[in-house]
């Protein structure tokens, strides 16, 4: 960003400061609001908000600390219901300022990544999402790629969430080096007599795009039931979602490879479009169009040991069978469809098709989550909380069909591969406390911590049915274990009535260990141990400028630790030079940010300066390989990435008429590699670039409107700038497949409240049909229908 730029930012926060306001903000204490007081008597002049301390004392299963030193948004069961067409948990964070999430169809399990300020849709890594306190972050891996690591979506629906916390930037030491770009937190119902909920829902995408032209659809059913019995509550919530999405991939040739026609077919169907790099290039068919069933099922119980200590138990299973298809689009003279040998296109030949282009794939995943804590909540100088959780991939097994082994064929059998990740998972340990020390303005969060990841995939060739035979000779196998381990310290002080500091100290003590890499049954490397510490400290201060605006700074500094796939992960199953690093650097940031919030009557606004310098960040790029003699591409160290950027938000309840509720936000960003002694195709070729996947602007909108206590309606919009996907920028055609592309979509609901108990929605998902894309085509326009029963 340039020097004018943040002076302009700065002296906007400056002004902000000093305008009036009429409500307290998220800081204040909220049994000194103005507006309590003015109701409770006219006449007594409006008194000067001060800052408090929080203290917690709810039973809410929030895994956010009790002072947040940052800024902060939320959504509600009640926001979702009335405005939103969710289908999936991570939707309830669609219009939330600078936040995106990477979904390609309604169940994506593997793609769904989360984009933040500074972080982008292949940095799954660099933010936090947990439900119930129960991590779902997969950090066994980073992005996307033969195997993806988003967040375990799934094992949250949509009519499970009472109430879901964003938390930006690496702010609180209560959390690890990957939250350096947002934390979410998803808590869910939890009764206090007996209730019972149902939902059905229906999704139909009308979809063309070259050679493809369908209706693809999506069904659901959820069903909840919980009670409280005493000291006794809990909760059951199944869910059942039978999704078709859109084709993903697209089998491809350069125009420029193509020969003298020898003895190749000649075909029709092909595309010519430019690809992302604006190359001239054909399409031959679609691949990766996935029809998944999934299953949810989510047990919850909770038991008051007395009136201030309270035992919770969590049980989530998540199955999912997932069938990848595949189609030609090419035909002969007598119109069949063609799938291998070479063909002729153009009067030019190209290389033949393989079983590769056309891939064929059949997943099975079952995957178990187990979340227990004891928790105190007295209120007293002392509070503190036991918890473990546990995700543990009981199934996950993928079988594809080999290059060798083309459509039709494959269609019933034949050669292929099965990948194993059964037993790999996670398990966290974490004691926490809450000190108040009696007599002082101080609430202190304490923390010991241990996250332990182990990842284990084999791969084996069959060589008779894929579909049905069991593994046979191994094809490849990554495996590798690393456990962080954590003290942290953080101190919320009133220094003054208008002024509250929060300073916190993380202590990090990190290992990697039982790496391997096989290549085959007789070619594999193991490494060696190796560990690591750091410290990071964390630092807030509040300001009460005026009687309700207040101004606030964080910085912090956050070490993401590399992941094991990262580490040994194979980008190659033929040749050991193309294996990760096992001696990578952990990502090292420091983040700051400079926010004003303030309202203006019925308009709440904030406006937030950030700025973040990453150094050693971890991205997938080519390097020169003596041994090799050649450009080598795994996962390795960029020198130096800075970003800065300005965030504003605003909102306004029952302002320009009754029951009509507005929010906006828009993001400036600027965010390009520093330093990088590695590059892409030419040594310097990345310097002074864009960091992949981070927009110049975006922004979200949001109107939605009560007409009365019956009928609702909600009209949104979001929009995104240009992007790329490459480190060196090469990427210049963003509507092209492996291309991001800016967008700007509409999205419509309309909520019907029946009566007390029965409910009915319609909306439309990309109203407008824009055509964008990020690697793999987003949805075209949608229509949801929903109906539900509340009892």
């Amino acid at each position: 960003m340039k020097k004018s730029t943040l002076a302009r930012a700065a002296a906007a926060c400056v002004v902000l400061s000093v305008w009036p306001a009429a409500q307290a903000c998220d800081d204040c204490d909220d049994a000194s609001s103005p507006a309590q007081v003015a109701a409770a008597d006219p006449d007594t002049p409006t008194p000067r908000n001060k800052l408090d301390l929080v203290r917690v004392q709810g039973v809410a299963p929030s895994s956010l600390p009790t002072n947040i030193p940052t800024t902060r948004e939320a959504v509600t069961r009640e926001d979702i219901a009335r405005s939103i067409n969710a289908t999936d948990s991570e939707d309830a964070l669609k219009y939330l300022p600078s936040l995106l999430v990477r979904k390609r169809y309604i169940g994506d399990y593997n793609h769904a990544i989360l984009s933040s300020r500074a972080s982008g849709t292949g940095n799954s890594a660099r933010s936090a999402v947990y439900a119930d306190g129960v991590l779902l972050s997969n950090y066994l891996g980073n992005g996307v790629g033969g195997l993806s690591f988003p967040p375990r979506w799934g094992l949250v629906t949509p009519e499970e969430i009472e109430r879901v916390d964003v938390m930006y930037g690496p702010f609180s030491a209560a959390y690890t080096g990957n939250s350096a770009g947002a934390v979410v937190d998803y808590v869910t119902r939890m009764p206090t007599q007996f209730e019972a909920h149902a939902k059905l829902g229906y999704v139909s995408q009308p979809f063309e795009l070259y050679g493809t032209k369908a209706n693809y659809r999506a069904r659901q059913a959820s069903a909840s039931v919980g009670d409280r019995a005493g000291d006794l509550s809990w909760w059951l919530n199944v869910n059942r979602t039978d999704s078709d999405g859109q084709p993903l991939t697209f089998a491809n040739r350069l125009a420029s490879t193509g020969t003298v026609v020898t003895n190749g077919t000649p075909v029709a169907g092909a595309v010519l479009v430019p690809n992302s790099n604006g190359q001239p290039w054909y399409l031959l068919g679609s691949a990766t169009q996935y029809s998944t069933r999934q299953d949810h099922v989510k047990i919850k119980l909770a038991y008051e040991l007395s009136p201030t200590l309270r035992a919770s138990y969590v049980m989530g299973v998540w199955h999912n069978d997932s069938d990848g298809n595949s189609e030609s689009w090419l035909r002969d003279a007598s119109g069949k469809p063609v799938y291998s040998g070479p063909v002729v296109i153009d009067g030019k030949q190209l290389t033949a098709p393989t079983g590769g282009d056309f891939p064929l794939t059949r997943e099975q995943l079952l995957h178990v989550m187990h979340g227990l804590s004891v928790k105190s909540r007295g209120g007293g100088e002392w509070d503190w909380e036991a918890a473990a959780s546990l995700y543990d991939y009981r199934k996950d097994d993928k079988r594809q069909n080999t290059a060798g082994n083309p459509q039709p064929g494959a269609r019933t059998g034949g050669a292929g591969t099965l990948a194993d990740g059964s037993g790999t998972g996670w398990n966290t340990l974490a004691l926490k406390g809450i000190w108040r020390p009696a007599g002082t303005d101080h609430v202190v969060d304490l923390g010991l911590q241990q996250d332990s990841y182990q990842l284990s995939y084999l791969t084996s060739n069959i060589a008779g049915n894929y579909l049905a035979d069991g593994p046979g000779a191994m094809a490849a196998n990554v495996q590798g274990k690393t456990r962080l381990q954590a003290a942290y310290a953080q101190d919320a002080w009133l220094l003054a009535p208008d002024w509250k500091a929060v300073l916190g100290l993380r202590a990090e003590a990190w290992q990697a260990h039982d790496g391997r890499t096989d290549f085959s049954a007789t070619a594999g490397q193991a490494y060696a141990a190796r560990s690591e510490s750091f410290l990071s400290p964390k630092a807030a201060l509040s300001w009460q400028a005026t009687a309700d605006t207040v101004l606030k700074a964080s910085v912090g500094r956050a070490v993401r630790m590399p992941t094991v796939a990262e580490l040994y992960g194979a980008t190659s199953t033929t040749n050991s030079a193309y294996i990760n690093d096992p001696n990578l650097k952990p990502e090292k940031s420091w983040t700051a940010e400079l926010s004003a919030e303030a309202t203006w009557g019925p308009l709440q606004s904030r406006l937030t300066l950030f700025a973040e310098t990453t150094r050693d960040s971890l991205y997938s790029q080519a390097l020169f390989d003596p041994a090799a003699n050649r450009n080598v591409s795994r996962v390795q160290n960029i020198d130096k990435i800075g970003t800065t950027g300005l965030e504003a938000t605003f909102a306004a309840n029952d302002w320009l008429l009754k029951g009509l509720d507005l929010s906006a936000s828009a993001t400036y960003t600027d965010s390009r590699i520093k330093a990088n002694s590695g590059f892409v195709a030419t040594p310097g070729d990345t310097l002074g670039r864009w960091q992949p996947n981070i927009p110049r602007w975006r922004a979200t909108a949001l109107a939605a409107w009560r007409f009365d206590e019956h009928w609702s309606a909600s009209l949104a919009a979001r929009y995104s700038g240009r992007q790329y996907r490459t480190l060196n920028n090469a990427d210049v055609n963003g509507f092209a497949y492996m291309g991001v592309s800016k967008y700007a979509t509409a999205d419509l609901r309309v909520l019907w409240k029946i009566d007390r108990q029965w409910s009915a929605a319609v909306g439309i998902d990309n109203l407008n049909n824009y055509q964008y894309w990020n690697f793999h085509p987003y949805p075209q326009r949608s229509y949801s229908a929903e109906l539900k029963f509340d009892l």
